[in-house]
């Protein structure tokens, strides 16, 4: 039996994981959760999987989840930063999955590698931001680290039995969105209602909002770069509507590998909780037959310069991934509260990563102090649009 602390156990993949703990709890027990402030949730889960520790983002949501739970329920409640470290390095857990959102991952994630745990890893902001330091702390602390995105679990699946030194390309799917078929006038008008409306997947705003900019496709490519070892000249994106073809790996001999699945994220996190076994999960396959047909485009780089900005920042490297990532952080949480226009969500990202003086050296306090500015920064770029 694996032992799990759920770093973001609220959300979308939280809330999966979990079901998937409720399916085999034979395989797997759960020693700690952890929660941004839905605490009314997290109260729900804990009732179920009984954690050791729960963890949430600040004193107030602390007293809130303790209000919320029977005064018989023993279980410890921390907060904050200190609290999420505490629940990634409790010595009773095997396996981390890293599920929150954002830049708040990569600190608890990196403690978890240092106290020798394995990872299960959704939050791709914490490659993003700090790609070497994370792979090389995990090459010395001998732990494993899977991958939870679908797109790649499916490279790694497709990597499987095969030398990385015979990769040609990694091909990376992408729905392209709710705006795939959308004219450039028209993203004007664009709403958060319309672009939360993603056409396969369900996940939580932030990630949709990317989607529907391409950030997401973008974010993970930076991911696969450092994930796979590969160069960013390596890795193409290709836009396939109907999201079975999770992504590819191109052999230097022509082959190539695909992995295939229904829109369904269950099976990348069991896979990735329970490698290398694969659980019998009740997901179907794909209905080839109905399908009929499956489609790949070239992304329209115009009007989606996100994904283009991402290959950039990837490319030069340093503290610019950071950077990227905390604009768009920003920029997408102000258009989800009406003070930015979906238009100008890449026009901040762009305008921060401008004005940015990159350091020589990579250190994590130089990641943070650029993530800290770039977030500052972001919010001047907004306030002045507002004006």
């Amino acid at each position: 039996m694996k032992s799990l602390t759920i770093l973001g156990a609220t959300g979308s993949i939280g809330s999966k994981a979990l079901s998937i703990v409720d399916a085999f709890p034979e395989h797997f027990s759960v020693t700690a959760l952890t929660a941004h402030t839905n605490v009314e949730l997290l109260a729900r889960q804990i009732a179920v999987f009984n954690p050791r520790l729960a963890a949430v983002a600040d004193v107030v949501h602390a007293e809130r989840l303790k209000a919320l739970l029977p005064k018989k329920n023993r279980v410890k409640i921390v907060c904050g930063e200190e609290g999420f470290v505490q629940a990634a390095t409790l010595e009773e857990t095997d396996i981390v999955l890293g599920a929150m959102v954002g830049a708040a991952g990569l600190v608890p994630t990196l403690a978890a590698i240092d106290a020798g745990k394995d990872i299960a890893l959704a939050n791709k902001e914490t490659l993003v931001m700090a790609g070497p330091i994370v792979m090389d702390r995990v090459k010395k602390r001998g732990v494993k680290l899977m991958p939870v995105d679908s797109e790649h679990s499916a490279i790694f699946q497709c990597l499987e039995g095969h030398s990385h030194n015979r990769v040609q390309e990694i091909l990376l799917t992408a729905s392209g969105g709710p705006f795939r078929e959308s004219p450039a006038e028209c993203f004007l008008g664009i709403t958060p209602k319309d672009a939360l409306d993603h056409p396969n997947w369900s996940m939580g705003s932030k990630i949709t909002i990317d989607s529907a900019t391409l950030m997401n496709k973008g974010l993970e490519v930076i991911e696969a770069k450092w994930l796979f070892d590969v160069a960013f000249q390596q890795i193409k994106v290709l836009v396939h509507p109907q999201s079975i073809v999770h992504s590819m790996v191109s052999y230097r001999d022509g082959a190539v590998i695909a992995q295939m699945g229904v829109p369904d994220m269950k099976g990348a996190i069991a896979y990735g909780l329970s490698h290398p076994d694969r659980l019998p999960l009740e997901v179907p396959a794909p209905d080839f037959f109905q399908i009929g047909k499956l489609t790949f485009e070239e992304p329209d780089l115009k009007r989606f310069p996100c994904l283009g900005m991402a290959f950039v920042a990837g490319e030069k490297g340093g503290t610019h991934p950071a950077v990227l990532n905390a604009a768009n952080e920003v920029a997408v949480a102000a258009f989800l509260e009406n003070n930015l226009s979906f238009v100008a969500i890449p026009e901040v990202i762009e305008t921060v990563l401008d004005l940015h003086q990159a350091t020589e050296g990579i250190t994590l306090e130089q990641i943070l102090e650029a993530d800290g500015w770039a977030r500052e920064t972001a919010l001047q770029q907004i306030r002045k649009q507002e004006r």
